[in-house]
């Protein structure tokens, strides 16, 4: 991955860590209070500018090609969308309070100079916080600004089929924006065409900046949780096992009946068909797994024989486990006969091969044991008796003696 891209996943995350740090700020709701919406309109503005950079970044030459289009228009429209936020906190400030005698004058001008970076020509903090007619001015064009940012993000969102089809998103957009428009229609007034007064960008700041830390990797304790699958070089995935078999034996005479050999994890040898534990299904070459509900993948032969020794006369329980791949070679052996054993054994492998070879045409050669002599008929067996059909006129002759069944197999190798 190129650092660009990196610079731009930084970005994003830190941008998405900033949104997290506004929602967590009006979860419980927000007053309609003077400096409470000072404070909000600041915090959502930060947002707005955070993805506003987010956007920048992913529309760079060295990354922009690797970008998902619904990436980079859905940092755009949450650019806009806090955006027009911020100047819908403000216009509310304006419109929906004014200054009291009681109040403290140079405190919310403080607060109101923090907002912006520059006030409209002629006019200074105080005098707008003083005229009631200047404050409803500033504030519709506040109202103004925030619904062209909020019907630029939903123009966005219907640009983008993927963003588009998302429910929430467009009913987050479209709420935001009518209730603008309602607070607009409110102080509306027929000569608002003459009040040509243009709101100024809203400073963006944060009481929680969100930064990125390198974490401290030696000072976290980590636990690998793949441990307790047992060793990798037995519990892999080349091999299949089968689930875990519970046994329940005692010890005979201070006698286990079988031995243990390999480790981790210990494996089953010598076997005595008639202790105990085999009575119970021990099978040797299962591996234990467990004893007594304590896990003993991790263990050697030395520390399974120590717990063993320590349970003394009591009953042990155990948990084994088979290999399926051992079980299925042990189980596949060749069948022979006393007189025919390589001939048997060939007609085994024949059987096995049509078995799994259904679907193929049979050969144009004859089979293995229809060899037979020049002067028989081809189709014949050699191992075929003669025999005579009644009422026949010919006679077959009878077989030469020589050809015995030890004389076919010595024929035949």
């Amino acid at each position: 991955m190129s650092p660009a891209m990196l610079s731009v996943l930084v970005k994003m995350m830190l941008a998405q860590a900033q949104e997290c740090v506004f929602e967590q700020i009006s979860l419980p709701g927000i007053r309609n209070e003077f400096f409470t919406l000072v404070k909000m309109a600041q915090e959502v503005a930060k947002v707005g500018e955070v993805y506003t950079l987010v956007n920048t970044a992913m529309n760079q030459a060295p990354v922009k090609a690797n970008i998902p289009y619904s990436w980079s228009n859905m940092a755009k429209i949450k650019s806009d969308h806090y955006k027009a936020l911020a100047h819908y906190f403000v216009a509310t400030l304006l419109s929906d309070h004014q200054l009291h005698p009681s109040d403290d004058e140079d405190k919310q001008e403080k607060a109101w100079s923090q907002l912006h970076d520059y006030m409209p020509e002629g006019l200074t903090s105080l005098t707008i916080l003083r005229d009631t007619v200047q404050r409803k001015r500033l504030g519709k064009a506040h109202l103004r600004k925030a619904i062209v940012y909020h019907e630029e993000a939903l123009r966005v969102c219907g640009l983008c089929k993927q963003l588009r089809n998302i429910d929430i998103l467009q009913e987050i957009l479209s709420v935001a924006h009518k209730r603008s428009l309602i607070k607009y229609t409110q102080h509306e007034q027929e000569d608002d065409f003459l009040s040509l007064m243009e709101a100024s960008t809203v400073l963006p700041k944060t009481e929680h900046k969100v930064d990125m830390v390198v974490p401290q990797f030696s000072k976290v304790k980590v636990k690998d949780f793949f441990e307790r699958l047992g060793p990798l070089p037995v519990f892999s995935a080349k091999q299949r096992w089968t689930a875990p078999r519970t046994i329940h034996f005692h010890c005979q005479e201070g006698e286990l009946g079988f031995t243990l050999k390999g480790g981790p994890p210990v494996q089953v040898h010598c076997l005595d068909p008639g202790c105990s534990a085999a009575l119970k299904g021990l099978k040797e070459g299962d591996y234990i797994v467990s004893i007594n509900g304590l896990d003993s993948k991790w263990l050697g032969v030395n520390d399974v024989l120590e717990k063993f020794k320590s349970m003394g006369e009591n009953d042990i329980e155990i948990k084994v486990i088979s290999c399926q791949d051992m079980m299925a070679s042990l189980n596949k052996s060749a069948t022979y006969s006393v007189g025919m054993q390589k001939t048997y054994s060939l007609i085994c492998l024949a059987m096995e091969e049509d078995k799994i070879n259904k679907t193929k045409k049979a050969t144009s050669k004859l089979p293995f044991l229809s060899w037979g002599t020049k002067n028989r008929q081809k189709a014949a067996s050699t191992l075929c008796l003669p025999y005579d059909v009644a009422g026949s006129s010919q006679t077959k002759k009878k077989p030469d003696s020589r050809l015995t069944v030890q004389n076919i197999e010595n024929s035949l190798y």
